[in-house]
């Protein structure tokens, strides 16, 4: 069964820092292009930053750039989101997810609040 378990969300003030994890199951995440994705209250899905299999080649949405930091640990299976001096706009859940396929977390809730 392939399974994606994030974690690391919480809650911390305008210009901390807070480090995602996304454990796969039943399935290798290197092979394939995975990326964070988030939804604000209200507002539509919207993908953050994405890897590629292999090479590992990033992408980055513009409102993040400079700020966030996306990563993989092959041998732990694991995607990594590092997110630094976070704003009140990041707050939303993120999950990570295959891209192309309907493979993704149940995510995960981050809170930037003062």
């Amino acid at each position: 069964q392939k399974q994606l378990v994030e974690s690391g969300g919480g809650s911390v003030q305008p210009g901390g820092s807070l480090r995602l994890s996304c454990t796969a199951s039943g399935f290798g995440l290197d092979v394939y292009a995975v990326g964070w994705f988030r939804q604000g209250s209200g507002a539509d899905r919207e993908r953050v930053a994405c890897i590629s299999s292999h090479e590992g080649a990033t992408d980055y949405r513009n409102f993040v750039k400079g700020r966030f930091t996306i990563s993989r640990d092959n041998a732990k299976n694991t995607l990594y989101l590092q997110m630094n001096s976070l704003k009140p706009d990041d707050t939303a859940v993120y999950s990570c997810a295959v891209v192309g396929t309907s493979w993704r977390g149940q995510g995960t809730q981050v809170t930037v609040s003062s």
